[in-house]
């Protein structure tokens, strides 16, 4: 591989620093850095973070190759700014075998866009009734250490209690989709004005907040690590920092369009809008922003949900549930969180790559940008404002709730161990 030398970039928002990477690796970070038939990348303005790692993706290889493939869904992840991500195991057939997270992972390192790394189910089928291969899935080839049933809660607490005995004999966790299913059959939106003034079926807060109370006391009960995926109320935020401050292991996730938008837009009926868990209110936007901030909330993943046009365009009742978000994460955090003041981006840096990977025990990436470190990197133009295209979008599906929606920020570079997977915001 070539040496790339980055010139002038602020480090995590810090100074402007240069960067010299040198094959795999990052060779050297200061001031008046040069190199011999380095190339140059002028960096000014620009801000340079350690690759983005999402714990929450959808990659819908097999099964759904309509909506997503592993490399386009790869694709989309590195336009974003990713160099990792975690691919969830409601495929078809479901990721519970040893088999199945191989395929998947294997369809990774084909791609070349960013690392993949499966998240196994918890139980066969995703039916909530019998553990699946947790240990033949950590011990393949994929090295399974995330296991999830999110589209579907884990809602029988034996279960729940034996898959988090289970992974503690290697350092596993469990990742909960918090939705107790008899508190929101017919489920449509968030339960609250809102639904009322609509007609519309509500999904009410405690359906999450019951079983992230009840997932908690288990972790506690064995000693295991428990992470909360897509939490989205306020209610939420304050269970997970009760169980923070007894010092249980327990982390926490929040979606960027959690951080953005409320179920007011579900009056347009646009089911672009559809998602689980539903948009909230406004107080519930502004308890997650804050303890994304404070750190109570671990890490921001996108839950990266795409579906093929017939899912969408159609009425809100039939409609999937769910939002692409990978092309769109970095400057939706941006805008909620930078231009607000409420974080800065070492923070950012924090919440997207360094607790994500530290969650997931994923080796290589979240790393500090430093000399010796694995050359996982993301540019950012933070000037840069425009509207979004969906269009344009290196993901195969188009269901994004920001059309037309001008955000700031601008991945122009992405590299995944010293190879550009971007340059200049094209794929590489």
């Amino acid at each position: 591989m070539s040496k790339i030398l980055i010139r002038g970039a602020k480090v995590l928002g810090g100074e402007p620093q240069d960067v010299l990477i040198d094959g795999e690796t990052i060779a050297a970070v200061g001031a008046g850095l040069s190199a011999d038939g380095a190339t140059v990348i002028e960096a000014e303005g620009r801000i340079l973070l350690p690759g983005l790692v999402d714990l929450h993706t959808h990659l819908r290889e097999p099964g759904r190759e309509d909506s997503e493939t592993v490399l386009t869904g790869t694709k989309a992840a590195a336009v974003g700014g990713f160099t990792a991500v975690h691919a969830m195991a409601n495929t078809f057939p479901v990721a519970d075998t040893a088999g199945v997270v191989e395929q998947v992972w294997r369809l990774g390192k084909e791609s070349g866009y960013c690392d993949v790394q499966p998240v196994g189910a918890v139980t066969v089928g995703l039916e909530g009734k019998q553990l699946a291969e947790l240990g033949a899935m950590h011990d393949s080839a994929a090295g399974v250490k995330v296991f999830s049933d999110d589209g579907k809660c884990v809602d029988d607490a034996v279960i729940m209690r034996r898959a988090l005995e289970y992974v503690k004999a290697f350092d596993g966790v469990v990742a909960q989709h918090a939705q107790e299913p008899r508190l929101t059959e017919g489920a449509q939106m968030n339960e609250g004005i809102v639904s009322a003034e609509l007609g519309l079926g509500g999904w009410p807060a405690v359906a999450e907040e019951s079983i992230i109370a009840r997932d908690v006391l288990l972790a506690a009960h064995v000693g295991s690590r428990v992470h909360i995926c897509h939490l989205s109320t306020a209610g939420s935020v304050e269970i997970v920092r009760w169980a923070k401050s007894k010092g249980w292991d327990v982390t926490a996730e929040v979606t960027p369009h959690h951080l953005l938008l409320t179920d007011d837009l579900v009056r347009t009926y646009n089911p672009v809008y559809k998602v689980n868990p539903p948009l909230r209110t406004e107080a519930d936007v502004m308890a997650l922003r804050e303890a994304l901030a404070d750190g109570t909330i671990d890490c921001v993943a996108t839950d990266h949900a795409p579906h093929p046009h017939e899912d969408k365009d159609c009425e809100w009742g039939a409609a999937a549930m769910g939002m692409v978000g990978l092309e769109t994460a970095l400057s939706v955090v941006q805008e909620t969180m930078i231009e607000t003041g409420l974080t800065d981006w070492a923070v950012v840096a924090d919440r997207m790559s360094f607790r994500p990977a530290k969650i997931g025990r994923l080796q290589g990436h979240g790393r500090p940008v430093s000399a010796g470190e694995p050359a996982n990197l993301t540019l950012v133009d933070p000037a840069y404002r425009g509207p979004v295209d969906p269009a344009g979008f290196a993901s195969r599906s188009r269901n994004t709730p920001y059309e037309g929606r001008e955000l700031p920020g601008r991945v122009t570079h992405t590299f995944l161990r010293g190879r550009a997977t971007v340059v200049d915001g094209k794929l590489a």
